[in-house]
């Protein structure tokens, strides 16, 4: 709750594109752009996952520039296509023949008619011509002719329906596959039309099976479903393609398939199938809002498409087909002559034949391989914008900038893998496009905050706190920014005070640039120790460096960073001293003081002039103790709060002191070594010494004698030992003093 409530302002940004996105799915604000993102993300799926191979139970008699050209421009006389039928059925044993093609006129091509006019006007008083014509009819009506050659045969005609202002109608529609009852009264939205044109009564009564050969253009002009079933004035009918399918499987009847979820209501506007009974067998046809299937594309279309054998319709008037050739085929009769205006634009091609869209279908049925965007793809959508752009929301802000990269590249794959197995293995057409770009756009936006917001805020506090601060520190802190200020608190802080030793004599020496030069390298050096054991650079005065540890990142071990850093700088030392022996630079000195205790810190300073300090008694002993380093002939002076929290050392006490500006007595010690590396004899002398100093404090001069030439055996030029040595001998000219603490006053800064 804490993450959440912190940042919010981000979350709520983030939130902003499935906002959108929701209300796009929801179709309250309907954005085009991800509708037609959406269609091209169809389309190119569709191209990837194409079979593209031959569908041998299916054959298109194309009517192409070949045809044209042999029989003549179409319409062509009905006396030729019923040879092209009676080929069809008789030698080729076809089993089933569709027509993509309308016949809304009577033909007229054989001039029967003006024939029939002559017999009734001019030559009606000549019983030769009338004889005659009477035994010629049989092979002059070719609507007639064409009519018988359809009759008791396997045949679906093809029609159309439209849409127009008058609602204009021609020829005879095929009966209905289902009627308002069926609807029960829902208010199912199926296709609908107001007009058609369809076969002559001759015809239609001789092939009563039809379908409609419409198929649904979208926005972009490009044919990618069909309705199944289409409504006209209250009856529905089925499509060419269905009716096709209908009769191969034995004309089952057609029937509703309503939603099975008792939780949907009768209001509800869509169908969820289509289903195809016969007896107690069904089959259930997957349909989208508007009753309709999307075209499972097997190929690029055409001649030259490979999905479909195509033959010339001229070959087959003409007979070129060896005899059974079609045997137990489907047959679909059109067109891809351009001239004849029977291509559309469709997601595989943008000449594609509209007789090889049925095709599609009728192969999809077959193997019951039809893709639909089904009636709950909205509610599908909601749910996936719902659980990734929430997941997105209260992640991103949370996670680290490679983190946030990561988790959105999994989420857009996690969509599209999805989107994917549903399509390929269940033929669902989900939406994918709201999804993909509300993540890409959260993601964005995150960032975008993330940099331009947050960012300026983490830049200003780098800028603030990184010539103070380990570049590490400023890492940690700019995570949560909003934790780190420069207004003043107390805490308990580790102060380090170092001063070099010896620059004053080498200034008289050295010219001012060689001493600059020299100086900045033994800072740089000393510095990266500090920052590397998280220290904070205070100031730098002159020869002398003040830090200090545990802000402004919170850091518990602050002593022991403050001593481990304080051993490493003396060491450093000692190892630039002895480059300066190899060079004949004279030696420096260092004297360190660290303590440990509450301390004032935050930015502080003038308006001219300000910086990120600390300040307080802690501060000012700490200062003393640096002093007190060359008095006792030690690099390092660390008071007993800073012994305390540092245990991880060996400590040699050096004394008790009363420095300057405090009453209070504060026992000092002298880091020895990590307490895993101490060596037995240095174990043995830091006990004699402790012996010593108990006689010391009891003033018992002779016992300190005896443990002072221990000490010296064990490490003769050890300085502290000979200031002891001294105080011994001179304190034993005074009187023994039952008031004395044992400690040492120092009277100077």
């Amino acid at each position: 709750m804490g993450l959440l409530i912190k940042h919010w302002p981000r979350i709520g940004i983030t939130l902003i594109p499935l906002v959108f996105a929701l209300l796009h799915a929801t179709g309250v604000l309907p954005i085009g752009v991800l509708q037609r993102l959406d269609d091209i993300i169809y389309d190119a799926r569709l191209r990837a996952t194409m079979p593209k191979t031959l569908d041998e139970r299916i054959v298109v008699i194309d009517i192409d520039e070949k045809s044209l050209a042999e029989v003549g421009r179409w319409p062509w006389g009905r006396n030729r296509l019923a040879g092209l039928v009676d080929e069809v059925f008789n030698r080729q044993k076809a089993a089933l023949l569709g027509f993509d093609v309308v016949f809304a006129e009577p033909d007229q091509s054989s001039g029967l008619a003006r024939l029939d006019e002559l017999s009734k006007g001019e030559l009606k008083d000549a019983p030769a011509f009338t004889e005659r014509l009477a035994q010629l009819r049989g092979t002059l009506d070719y609507d007639s002719m064409f009519a018988r050659s359809l009759e008791q045969r396997p045949v679906v005609m093809g029609y159309y329906f439209t849409s127009d202002r008058e609602g204009r109608t021609n020829g005879m529609l095929p009966a209905p596959v289902m009627t308002r009852e069926a609807m029960q009264g829902r208010p199912i939205a199926f296709t609908s039309w107001n007009g058609f044109g369809s076969n002559i009564e001759q015809v239609a009564k001789a092939a009563p099976v039809a379908g409609y050969f419409n198929s649904i253009t979208d926005g972009d002009g490009v044919v990618r479903s069909i309705p199944l079933v289409a409504e006209y004035k209250g009856n529905y009918y089925e499509s060419l393609s269905l009716s096709m399918f209908r009769m191969l499987a034995g004309q089952p009847q057609v029937q509703p398939g309503f939603p099975r979820d008792r939780f949907i209501g009768r209001g509800y506007t869509g169908l969820e199938s289509i289903i195809l009974r016969q007896g107690d067998k069904s089959l259930a046809v997957p349909v989208d809002s508007r009753v309709a299937a999307l075209v499972p594309y097997r190929g690029p279309g055409g001649v030259g498409g490979q999905s479909f054998r195509y033959i010339s319709a001229a070959d087959v008037l003409a007979k070129r087909l060896p005899e059974g050739s079609l045997k137990g085929k489907i047959i679909l009769l059109g067109t891809t002559a351009p001239g004849l205006l029977d291509l559309r634009v469709t997601p595989v091609g943008e000449t594609y034949p509209g007789v090889e869209v049925h095709a599609n279908v009728i192969s999809g049925l077959l193997d019951d391989k039809l893709f639909v965007k089904p009636d709950y793809a909205m509610g599908y959508e909601v749910v996936v914008l719902l659980f990734a752009g929430l997941l997105l929301a209260f992640a991103l802000p949370i996670l680290s900038a490679t983190r946030a990269v990561a988790v959105s590249v999994l989420m857009v794959i996690l969509l599209v893998v999805q989107n994917f197995y549903l399509f390929q293995t269940q033929g669902l057409v989900m939406p994918l496009a709201s999804a993909l770009i509300m993540a890409i756009t959260a993601f964005a936006l995150n960032m975008s905050y993330g940099y331009f917001v947050e960012s300026r805020s983490k830049r200003e506090l780098a800028n603030l706190f990184g010539t103070y601060v380990p570049p590490e520190l400023v890492d940690e802190m700019v995570k949560a920014p909003e934790n780190y200020s420069m207004a003043a608190s107390n805490k308990e802080l580790t102060v380090m005070f170092c001063d070099m030793r010896g620059f004053t004599k080498m200034s008289e020496r050295m010219e001012p640039t060689k001493l600059q030069e020299l100086l900045n390298s033994v800072f740089s050096r000393l510095t990266d120790l500090i920052r590397s054991n998280r220290g904070t650079i205070d100031k730098y005065m002159g020869d002398c460096v003040m830090a200090f540890w545990g802000a402004p990142v919170d850091t518990p071990n602050h002593a022991q960073l403050a001593v481990k850093s304080a051993m490493e700088m003396a060491n450093a030392v000692r190892k630039i001293n002895e480059e300066h022996r190899a060079q004949g630079i004279p030696e420096i000195g260092v004297g360190i003081g660290l303590n440990t205790g509450m301390m004032c810190v935050g930015d502080m300073g003038s308006h001219i002039r300000r910086s990120y300090t600390v300040i307080g008694d802690s501060v000012n002993l700490g200062s003393r103790l640096e002093g007190l380093s060359k008095a006792y002939g030690v690099d390092i002076v660390v008071s007993e709060s800073c012994r305390r929290a540092a245990p991880d050392f060996a400590w040699q006490e050096l004394d008790r002191v009363r420095v300057k500006g405090k009453e209070q007595a504060v026992a000092i010690f002298w880091p020895v070594a990590p307490s895993d590396r101490v060596e037995k004899g240095t174990v043995e002398e830091l006990k004699t010494w402790a012996a010593f100093l108990k006689s010391y404090r009891a003033q018992d001069w002779d016992q300190c004698d005896l443990h002072m030439l221990n000490l010296q055996r064990m490490n003769a030029k050890k300085y502290l030992y000979e200031v002891y040595s001294e105080r011994v001998a001179s304190m034993r000219l005074l009187p023994f003093d039952p008031a004395w603490d044992g400690a040492t006053n120092f009277e100077t800064k």
